[in-house]
């Protein structure tokens, strides 16, 4: 598979670097850890003429724009029309993305969220990558698919810290399920979902290949 070596993708899953690489990208995997994951795009970003945010958090989105507390980020408006177009070509939602620094776990969380901020989904990578682009002075995107709906209650195994690579620390999920062994039903819910959206994020990142590349 040849490399695209000037877009560089950040992911905070395994799961979701596989995807990435699948379709060409060179990734880090910041496992939910925002300095660890400043620390390697900083690091990335030498090579870069392009950086991505790539995951799975809302309803497809394809987005040039990102908002976290105090702070928006924004591509140039012709490679903000170009990620436009490739939304609408493939059917998916184009607007602001929010960078968190932690997990939003209840509704009323993603709700006040939303009502501050309007933006279209929530992950804690897409504000790392957006603010190391703009001051390298090259342009980012960011692409998400569904997985953690705005009316879902997170349980607290789902908020255990990744591994540093990027997947779950399993002896703690089953330490937090014998403890709270009601939380199964939502977590099966949540690895099903988790799966769809990772499915649905291999047309997108297809699809990113042109428009980063600027072919």
């Amino acid at each position: 598979m040849h490399r695209l070596a000037t877009v560089h993708c950040a992911s905070g899953l395994a799961a979701e670097a596989r995807i990435a690489r699948a379709a060409g990208f060179p990734v880090v995997i910041g496992a939910g850890d925002r300095d660890r994951t400043a620390a390697l795009v900083e690091s990335a970003v030498q090579h870069a003429k392009c950086l991505m945010s790539f995951g799975i958090a809302g309803d497809v989105v394809i987005s040039a724009e990102v908002v976290s507390a105090g702070h928006r980020w924004a591509a140039a408006d012709l490679f903000q029309s170009r990620v436009a177009d490739l939304a609408r070509q493939i059917g998916a939602f184009e607007g602001a993305v929010l960078g968190a620094p932690t997990i939003l776990a209840t509704e009323e969380d993603k709700r006040r969220a939303w009502r501050e901020t309007g933006a279209l989904a929530v992950d804690l990578e897409s504000d790392v990558v957006a603010r190391i682009a703009s001051q390298a002075g090259i342009p980012f995107v960011v692409a998400r698919t569904i997985a953690d709906t705005a009316n879902r209650e997170l349980p607290p195994a789902a908020l255990i810290p990744l591994s540093e690579t990027g997947t779950p620390n399993l002896a703690r999920v089953l330490a937090s399920v014998l403890r709270r062994p009601r939380q199964i039903t939502t977590l099966i819910s949540l690895a099903r979902e988790t799966r769809m959206a990772l499915a649905a994020l291999t047309g997108p990142a297809h699809a990113l290949r042109g428009l980063a590349t600027g072919s």
